[in-house]
């Protein structure tokens, strides 16, 4: 991995974070953060599925030990970021990053948080109590990002990071 691609990776983290401290609206019982899904797409587009998960990692990390996220802020972004990412590689449409996301963080994910917030958070809720807040999050932010793409490749900045 180039200096040029963990530095992209760490902009891309940082902006998840803050955005994730300053954008967020009531989705039912939970609050949806979008932020971090349009980063999520927009790395798996630019710099493919390794690097979207791994920011959506980081990002997820410093959210939890900051207190601004959940400990559901890891499986949700890394799978959604993972299938966006392979998405986007397998058809090379920008819009399929965006369902892949979507698939990936609003339906695969609160399968594995289920488990997940059992063990570590205590609680005995089924998928679908997580269902609606994942998919209204994912949603709105796999618009923004798609949006966001277009411009930020007219750049020319992402040349060359996969």
């Amino acid at each position: 991995m180039n200096t040029r691609k963990m530095v992209f990776m760490t902009m891309f983290a940082a902006i998840a974070v803050a955005g994730s401290a300053f954008v967020s609206f009531p989705a039912g019982i939970a609050r949806a953060y979008p932020i971090q899904h349009a980063v999520n797409v927009i790395v798996a587009i630019v710099m493919g599925p390794g690097a979207a998960v791994l920011v959506a990692f980081v990002t997820g990390l410093v959210r939890i030990l900051t207190g601004t996220g959940s400990l559901l802020a890891l499986p949700g972004g890394m799978i959604g970021a993972l299938l966006a990412g392979l998405c986007y590689q397998r058809y090379k449409r920008n819009w399929t990053a965006g369902i892949g996301e979507i698939i990936g963080t609003g339906f695969i994910a609160p399968v594995f948080a289920v488990p997940y917030a059992k063990i570590l958070m205590g609680t005995t809720v089924t998928a679908f109590f997580f269902l609606p807040p994942f998919l209204v999050s994912t949603v709105s932010g796999s618009v923004i990002g798609l949006l966001l793409v277009p411009r930020l490749l007219k750049l020319k900045l992402f040349q060359d990071l996969h």
